[in-house]
Formats: structure tokens, C-alpha cells, sequence
């Protein structure tokens, strides 16, 4: 059987455990409540009525593919593009590809950033690994424009930075949105999460602070998963209505 992506690659390795991916989730709904085209999703009314699960569903999604074979993980995303056709055609009006390419490039850039809080400095190589199974799904999604590699990227990722990102009135409602879903405590959690991984260029849209509360956090952390503490904790900072979907994350990379 062919796969997405290789059962030895570093990918599969990132987003195979529910730590790493809750990470990439953190920093994605960090970055996409400063995204111009937020709007999007406010027009179908699925985004502040639930944020948290739409966010949630989007990573679910990207996971889904990487460990899929390579028909079933086609399908998914031609899905995916047949998904977003239906909403253009219902405001009749076009998402512009730089978008799409937003939502691929935060994909990109927090599985790198997360893997790297969590656990170690990625080679060149790896990066260029991860940047390439992520541009297969956005050629796939028919996006264009995309760098050839990862060192090509770069200077495209920095460019979305600071042409894409605003903070608007979407941003102030995404995260009275996340705190409402979350409570107050589980709402700190997620902002100190972000400030582990997010750029420069977010924090300052954010105005976060450079105090990082979870920084000391991670190696007690790193140390209660070697002793299989760390599913206490998990369900302690994380928010009961996605306990099954967490669950599941860690059901899946242990078969």
C-alpha cells in the first residue's frame, strides 16, 4: 500500500502525538484570528458559533491525510476543495489563493515550531521533508504559487506575515469566543501555549508579553510523559468536550 506520506517520516512522527498536534492547533488559532480573510468562515456562521471545534476539525483533518494512504488521503483532500467551492459559490465570490496558502503555511510552520518545543532542533532535511508533503496537499488543493522548497519558502512564510495579518474585530471575537468556550484557566493556557510557538510578528498583532509561564512548564512536562503522567495533566488543562478526539490522537500512535 502506498501512503501520503512515508511510515518513517519525520511528519508522521510530528503529528502523531496529541501533544505535538494540540500545540499546532494552539499556534493555528493563535495566527488565523489575525487573518484578512477570516471573514470567511464568519459568513458561515460555523466559526464563532464553535471556534474551538472548527479550528479542531482543520488539524483533524490535516492528520487524517498524513496517515492515510495515498487514494484515501486524495480523496479527503479533494473533498476539502469541493467544501470550500460549495461556500464561494454560495456568497459568489472567490477565496483568493493566498488564503488557502495562509492556512497551509501556518500547517507548515507550527508542525515545525511545536515539534521543536516539545522535543528537538529539526535538521534542514527534516524541514525540507515536512515542507514537501505539505506542498503535494496544497498542489493537490490546486494552489498556486508555491515555493519549490523549504529555504524557497521562507521568504514567502515572512511575506504572509506581514501582508496577511491585521488585527480586526474578527481577532477581538475569536478570542472572547476561545475564552468563552474554554473558562478563564483553560484560557491561559492556550494564550501561554501560543506564546511558545507563534512568531514575532503575531505576538506583536496580539500584544503579547515576552513573560512565558509555560516555559518552565516544559521539561517537568517533557518528564511526565516518560513516567505516563502526562495523560493526568492533558485532562486537566484540556477542555472535556474534546476528550474523545484527544483520546483518540494518542489511540492512533500507539497501533
Amino acid at each position: 500500500m502506498k501512503y501520503f506520506v512515508k511510515e518513517d517520516s519525520i511528519v508522521r512522527k510530528i503529528w502523531g502525538k496529541s501533544d505535538t498536534v494540540l500545540l499546532i492547533f494552539a499556534g493555528a488559532a493563535a495566527e488565523f484570528a489575525l487573518n484578512k480573510a477570516v471573514d470567511w468562515l464568519y459568513f458561515t456562521g460555523k466559526l464563532p458559533a464553535d471556534p474551538l471545534g472548527r479550528l479542531f476539525s482543520t488539524v483533524t483533518y490535516a492528520r487524517e491525510i498524513i496517515f492515510a494512504d495515498e487514494a484515501k488521503a486524495f480523496q479527503s483532500i479533494d473533498a476539502i476543495y469541493h467544501i470550500h467551492k460549495a461556500v464561494e459559490n454560495s456568497r459568489d465570490s472567490t477565496i483568493p489563493d493566498w488564503a488557502y496558502r495562509d492556512v497551509l503555511f501556518m500547517l507548515i510552520f507550527y508542525s515545525i515550531s511545536s515539534f521543536e518545543v516539545l522535543e528537538r532542533r529539526l535538521t534542514l532535511a527534516e524541514k525540507e521533508e515536512i515542507y514537501s508533503v505539505f506542498k503535494r496537499l496544497g498542489e493537490r488543493m490546486k494552489l498556486k504559487d508555491l515555493a519549490a522548497d523549504y529555504k524557497s519558502w521562507l521568504p514567502q512564510r515572512a511575506a504572509h506575515l506581514e501582508n496577511d495579518l491585521v488585527e480586526s474585530r474578527y481577532t477581538k471575537d475569536l478570542f472572547v469566543q476561545y475564552k468563552k468556550h474554554l473558562g478563564s484557566i483553560r484560557y491561559l493556557f492556550l494564550i501561554e501555549g501560543q506564546k511558545l510557538v507563534i512568531p514575532e510578528r503575531v505576538r506583536d498583532l496580539l500584544h503579547f508579553n515576552h513573560a512565558h509561564m509555560l516555559r518552565f512548564f516544559v521539561p517537568v512536562y517533557k518528564t511526565s510523559r516518560v513516567i505516563s503522567v502526562d495523560r493526568i495533566i492533558k485532562n486537566i488543562i484540556l477542555p472535556s468536550a474534546y476528550a474523545k478526539e484527544i483520546k483518540e490522537l494518542d489511540v492512533a500512535n500507539s497501533q
